[in-house]
């Protein structure tokens, strides 16, 4: 599979608003491995390569163990994660599957028990992002194995 185009180097205005978002997300006080875990997480449900090798290269760099990162997939069955992991997954998971109906109120209300009304703002941002960048990069076909660790940061 060939990439098709570098896309932000065609249109470089709008990537300079997600770095401004992915800026944002990264000092908006939710926990920086809680991350990590969304964006793999949306990632394997897009089927993003490159997203995928990015951020399991970056939770590594960050400490994250391969252990949780093998089973992210199948989170609902491993003990490995925290209450507030899986409200932010299960959360995670929704907005990304918006189309099978969003985040149910069960989902919803597993959510604001973990996170108060900014963080979980700010949780969905972070989901948006992610699948922004999913769309992109699926899109254009970038190259998965390619990235290197803080090689994009803002």
């Amino acid at each position: 599979m060939n990439q098709r185009m570098e896309y932000a180097s065609a249109s470089p205005e709008p990537m300079k608003a997600m770095f401004a978002l992915g800026s944002y997300l990264e000092r908006c006080g939710l926990e920086s491995s809680l991350l990590e875990l969304v964006k793999i997480r949306a990632s394997q449900i897009n089927g993003c390569g490159f997203c995928l090798d990015m951020h399991t290269k970056d939770a590594r760099a960050a400490g994250e163990t391969e252990q949780r990162i093998y089973l992210l997939n199948v989170w609902r069955e491993a003990p490995q994660f925290t209450d507030r992991e899986r409200a932010a997954l299960a959360w995670t998971e929704a907005v990304t599957r918006i189309a099978d109906g969003g985040p149910s109120d069960e989902v919803y209300e597993q959510a604001r028990g973990q996170f108060s009304e900014k963080e979980l703002t700010d949780l969905t941002w972070a989901a948006v992002v992610i699948n922004s960048y999913n769309r992109l990069a699926v899109s254009f076909r970038i190259t998965p194995g390619t990235y290197k660790v803080g090689q994009f940061k803002v």
